[in-house]
C-alpha cells in the first residue's frame, strides 16, 4: 500500500475532482506535508488533545461484560472526550492546519451531528466562521446536536436533496467549498473523499490506536487479541486499526450498518453489498446500481447511513487484514441497552454496532483473549430516537 502515490490504497483512493478543487486539494496536501515535518505543529496538536480534548481517553476494563461474555473486555472510551466523541481528534488537527493556511472559515458535513458539533466547537475556540451541512432527515433525528451547533455559533444548513442524509450533506459541502476555496477550509469528518483527506483524517485519528497500544502494554504487557469498532465512512475504526495493521496477531473487526438486513435492501452495508466505483472524489466500494448510480441507504444510525466506505478500509477488506460484519438495527439497539444496563455506559448507536458485534461473536473468544471495543461516542443524542424505536417515547 502506498498512500503517498496520490492517496492510492491498492486500486482504491485517488483524487477525482473538478479543476477548482484540484488546486485546493494540492494546496491542502502541500500544507499538510509541511505541517508533518514541523515539530511545532505536532507539539501544538498534542497539547490541544491533552488540554482541550481531554486525552488520553480511558481504556476501561468492563468487568461485568467480561464475566458475561467469557472473555476480557476493554472499552476505549472516546465518549469521554470533549464534545462526546472521537470526532474532536480529527477536527482539532484540521482546524490547526486551516489556520496555518490562513483560512478564516470552516465548513463541514455531518450525519449524527457529532462531527458538526466538534467542528463548531473548534471554530468557536479559534474564532473562525463555521457552516455545517446536514440532511433534513438527520436534522430531525438529531435535533439536540443541531441546537448544540447553533449554540456554538455555527450556521446549520438543511440539505433536502436526495435522501436528505449524510451522502447529500457531503455533496453540498463539496459544492460549497468549490464556491469559496480562497477563505474556506473543508473539515471532512471521515476517512473518505479525495486525497489527501483519507490520509489526513486517519493520521489525526490514529491517536486512538496509539493509546490502546501503550495502555495494553502497561496493563498486560501484551497486545490485544482483537480490536472492534463501528464503521460508516470509517474514521474511528481506521484510527483504532491503523497502528496495528502490522501486527498479524491482532484481529481487526469492523461492524457496518446492516439496517433491516442486507437481503432487505434497506441497509448501509457497503462491504457486504457494495461494488467498486467513484464518488465524492475517491475510488472505493459503494452501494450503487448496475449503471453506477448511488442507491439509497438506510440505517437507524445517522452517522452510518453513508453509501460508501473509506478507500483504505476497502483495501484492508480486499487483502483480508480486516474483517467487516453487518449488524442490524435490532442488534444495535439490543447492544445499546445491553451496555447501558451492564456497565452504566450509554453508547452512541453507532458504537452500539461494535458492541453488538462482540456479543454476536463471543463464541470466537476464550477467557485468555483480550478484546478492545472502541466506544466512538456517547449516546445522549440517541436516547430519544431509541426510545421511539422501542415504543417508550411517542
Amino acid at each position: 500500500m502506498n498512500e503517498n502515490n496520490c492517496g492510492r490504497y491498492g486500486p482504491y483512493g485517488g483524487r477525482y475532482s473538478g479543476e477548482t478543487l484540484m488546486h485546493a486539494l494540492q494546496e491542502l496536501e502541500d500544507a499538510y506535508r509541511k505541517a508533518q515535518k514541523d515539530p511545532a505543529f505536532g507539539e501544538e496538536y498534542a497539547r490541544f488533545l491533552r488540554e482541550y480534548a481531554g486525552r488520553p481517553s480511558l481504556l476501561y476494563h468492563a468487568e461485568r461484560m467480561s464475566r458475561d461474555l467469557g472473555t476480557t473486555v476493554y472499552l476505549k472510551r472516546e465518549d469521554l472526550n470533549h464534545t462526546g466523541a472521537h470526532k474532536i481528534n480529527n477536527v482539532l488537527g484540521q482546524a490547526l492546519l486551516a489556520m496555518r493556511m490562513g483560512k478564516k472559515r470552516l465548513i463541514a458535513e455531518t450525519g449524527a451531528g457529532q462531527h458538526g458539533v466538534a467542528t463548531a466547537t473548534a471554530a468557536a475556540y479559534f474564532g473562525l466562521e463555521c457552516d455545517v451541512f446536514m440532511g433534513k432527515e438527520d436534522m430531525i433525528r438529531q435535533s439536540l446536536n443541531v441546537y448544540r451547533m447553533e449554540l456554538l455559533g455555527a450556521t446549520v444548513h438543511e440539505v433536502t436533496d436526495g435522501t436528505a442524509t449524510l451522502k447529500d450533506a457531503t455533496s453540498e459541502a463539496l459544492r460549497e467549498w468549490s464556491r469559496r476555496v480562497d477563505d474556506t477550509f473543508y473539515v471532512i469528518g471521515s476517512v473518505v473523499g479525495p486525497h489527501p483527506y483519507p490520509e489526513i483524517v486517519r493520521d489525526f485519528q490514529r491517536v486512538i490506536g496509539d493509546e490502546i497500544r501503550v495502555e495494553m502494554l502497561e496493563k498486560h504487557d501484551r497486545l490485544p487479541s482483537a480490536l472492534l469498532a463501528c464503521v460508516g465512512g470509517g474514521s474511528n475504526a481506521m484510527g483504532t486499526f491503523y497502528p496495528f495493521i502490522g501486527d498479524p496477531s491482532v484481529r481487526l473487526m469492523a461492524a457496518e450498518a446492516g439496517g433491516e438486513g442486507v437481503e432487505s435492501g434497506r441497509h448501509a452495508a457497503t462491504v457486504a453489498a457494495g461494488t467498486t466505483g467513484v464518488f465524492h472524489g475517491m475510488k472505493s466500494l459503494f452501494l450503487q446500481d448496475d449503471e453506477g448510480q448511488i442507491t439509497p441507504v438506510y440505517s437507524i444510525s445517522a452517522g452510518m447511513d453513508y453509501p460508501g466506505i473509506g478507500p483504505e478500509h476497502a483495501y484492508l477488506h480486499d487483502t483480508g487484514r480486516a474483517e467487516y460484519f453487518s449488524i442490524t438495527d435490532d442488534e444495535a439497539v439490543d447492544a445499546f441497552e445491553y451496555l447501558s444496563r451492564m456497565e452504566g455506559i450509554i453508547p452512541a448507536i453507532e458504537s452500539s454496532h461494535a458492541v453488538a458485534l462482540l456479543t454476536k461473536m463471543k463464541s470466537e473468544f476464550t477467557p485468555d483473549d483480550i478484546v478492545v471495543v472502541t466506544i466512538s461516542g456517547r449516546g445522549d443524542k440517541d436516547v430519544e430516537a431509541i426510545g421511539r424505536y422501542r415504543g417508550k417515547i411517542r
